[in-house]
């Protein structure tokens, strides 16, 4: 995997009544319509899902290439189709090419999301540090002060139970905890991928993305019409 800290997109989050996020994401990732990611197979829903990775297969180049990767991505999308939660309010799919150490050139994808998490109220510090102690599943814990405040890093493994009808395939899951300025809500950053030999490489990526996070509205303008 290549240095993915230039060129960041900003892309406005989905935004709740009286509250929002506003972050970047490196070249690599493409968002994806959340209920598409849910939907059956044949579904208008799906179709949009499609349409919305067109630009992505696309770039394919060749039909037996394209094809293969269609079925990677669908095998990628029942794997992540799970990790939905109430409150997700932006998803992302990364491709990102296979290229360092003993790489074979191939695709790893991974799912970016982003998700508004209920807390009770406590100083922003001791939500960020509190979030990650209640129970023994988080590895690799780190707390660190970000521009948009404190925040904390964790990283999760799980493996879909052989009754779930899901590939069997153990997931690494990377987390951020930036609790929000009205201390009664965190967003919560999460980059899952299969390519649990990436870890470092990955968990780079969050930490790129949680320094471009913002709860103010980049995009305001002040009274007088000027952007803020």
């Amino acid at each position: 995997m290549t240095d993915l800290s230039a060129n960041l997109l900003i892309h406005p989050s989905a935004l709740q009544p009286g509250d929002g996020i506003w972050f970047a994401t490196p070249p690599g990732f493409t968002s994806l319509p959340l209920d598409g990611l849910l939907a059956p197979r044949h579904s208008p829903e799906a179709d949009t899902f499609r349409e919305a990775l067109e630009p992505l297969l696309s770039s394919v180049p060749d039909e037996v290439s394209r094809q293969n990767f269609i079925a990677t991505l669908e095998t990628a999308r029942e794997l992540f189709s799970p990790l939905w939660a109430e409150g997700t309010v932006h998803c992302a799919l990364g491709v990102h090419r296979d290229d360092i150490g003993n790489g074979d050139g191939s695709a790893l994808l991974s799912l970016f999301t982003v998700t508004w998490v209920d807390t009770s109220w406590a100083p922003r510090g001791v939500t960020a540090a509190r979030v990650v102690l209640h129970d023994d599943v988080h590895t690799n814990i780190e707390y660190g002060d970000f521009p948009s405040g404190p925040a904390s890093f964790s990283e999760t493994s799980r493996t879909p139970t052989a009754q779930s009808g899901f590939p069997q395939q153990s997931l690494l899951q990377i987390h951020g905890y930036l609790p929000h300025p009205d201390g009664t809500t965190l967003a919560l950053l999460t980059l899952s991928t299969t390519a649990a030999s990436h870890r470092e490489q990955y968990r780079e990526i969050l930490r790129q993305i949680a320094r471009t996070v913002t709860f103010e509205d980049p995009f305001a303008t002040d009274a007088g019409g000027e952007r803020s």
